[in-house]
């Protein structure tokens, strides 16, 4: 019996996919549930599992084609057996031979991504060759330019002619392109300003470094600062509702739950994966979920569930040394806390000048409805609570 394969229902709001890399070829033997292709949406990457078990006798799109729900894009004949595999390869249509020198070219060094394909045709490198940083051992595009460069110090690079002006066309990600959009829709949509304050991080430091040990051992997990900052942003959420808020239309609605989303970096760029009612999570479960999302973002492993929603964003352009930013609201929320680098900074205390570990905090917020004044006690809030962690304990 032959079997259709067709794309999935899609994420609500999501209307397209890309196929990424088939796993299988024509003649393949797949179990069932056996992943056969990856998709990559403007979201999450989906895998498509095998609905029952057979040969492939059909791929009729392949690697990079942009395909929508319920599209056909395979068959698979359940009567076959996996000794019937073989024979299947050999009677192939020739679709096949079409498909085979994508599989065969990545055999040894995973799979390549459809945009690392393209680079590497155009640099001229051997996927094969490759080592894949990517989930699965698929190789990135990153990958291949890291490959590349040496090439490019090579004595034989000194054939290029002085002075040639290279430029290099690559498209897009779809989750790129969907970053793209939202970051004009929110300039575009908000009216964006940004308010800044300094915290002293000496008393979390000298917190974090008294109980770190005893934290890792007790909960698993290393205790950071991130928590902190959940914590502190949850407390001054709770004072100014409005800052929590969102804009519908010519309403404001206002979320009696704190949804708090953490800016992560990913091979795939930037995500915001959420962690769900944060009011009610200890330190321990928010650094836990964290680490999580991390190793999910790394692995491509975060699902739509992950990142849908969020009534406040959290982002550490720290971790890269920024000093100072501005960041960008993540519609439709209202407001996004810009964390930076800590540095030792000459400060007066009490009349005196002393050294302290200093943070610039930033606080964008769409003016529409959010004043000043929320805007600028918000951010003091945060800094009060972080120079005084006490007060995250104590709920003052």
């Amino acid at each position: 019996m032959i079997i259709e394969v067709t794309v999935p229902m899609l994420p609500e709001s999501v209307t397209e996919a890309t196929l990424m890399t088939w796993h299988k070829k024509v003649g393949d033997f797949v179990e069932r549930d056996e992943n056969l292709i990856d998709l990559e949406t403007d979201k999450v990457v989906l895998e498509l599992p095998a609905q029952q078990a057979g040969v492939i006798v059909e791929i009729i799109e392949q690697d990079g084609a942009v395909v929508t729900a319920n599209q056909l894009i395979a068959k698979i004949d359940t009567a076959a057996t996996k000794s019937e595999a073989a024979p299947a390869a050999a009677a192939a249509p020739a679709q096949a031979s079409a498909a085979a020198p994508t599989a065969s070219s990545n055999a040894q060094a995973g799979v390549a991504m459809p945009a690392a394909a393209k680079l590497a045709a155009e640099k001229g490198v051997d996927i094969s060759n490759v080592a894949g940083s990517g989930r699965d051992g698929r190789v990135l595009k990153e990958d291949v330019q890291n490959a590349a460069a040496p090439k490019a110090a090579a004595p034989a690079a000194a054939a290029v002619p002085a002075g040639e002006r290279i430029e290099q066309r690559v498209p897009m990600s779809r989750l790129r392109a969907r970053v793209a959009e939202r970051l004009l829709q929110s300039q575009a949509e908000n009216a964006i300003l940004t308010t800044f304050n300094e915290v002293n991080m000496k008393p979390v430091m000298d917190l974090r470094n008294k109980y770190k040990e005893k934290f890792e051992k007790e909960h698993g997990v290393k205790l950071g600062f991130m928590s902190f900052f959940v914590k502190a942003a949850v407390a001054a959420l709770k004072k100014f509702p409005v800052v929590n808020a969102s804009v519908d239309g010519n309403d404001i609605v206002y979320h009696g739950y704190f949804d708090i989303g953490i800016a992560v970096g990913s091979p795939r760029g930037l995500v915001v994966p959420i962690l769900r009612d944060a009011d009610q999570m200890s330190i321990a479960e928010i650094e836990k979920t964290i680490a999580d999302f991390a190793v999910k973002a790394k692995d491509g492993k975060l699902a739509l569930e992950d990142l849908t929603g969020g009534t406040f964003s959290i982002t550490n352009g720290g971790t890269f040394g920024s000093m100072m930013s501005t960041p960008i609201i993540n519609p439709p929320q209202s407001a996004i806390l810009g964390m930076h680098a800590t540095k030792e900074r000459a400060v007066v205390e009490n009349g005196e000048i002393v050294v302290r570990p200093m943070m610039y905090l930033a606080l964008s917020y769409d003016h529409r409805i959010i004043d000043g004044r929320e805007a600028v006690l918000t951010l003091v809030t945060i800094k009060e609570a972080l120079e005084d962690p006490a007060r995250l304990i104590l709920d003052i």
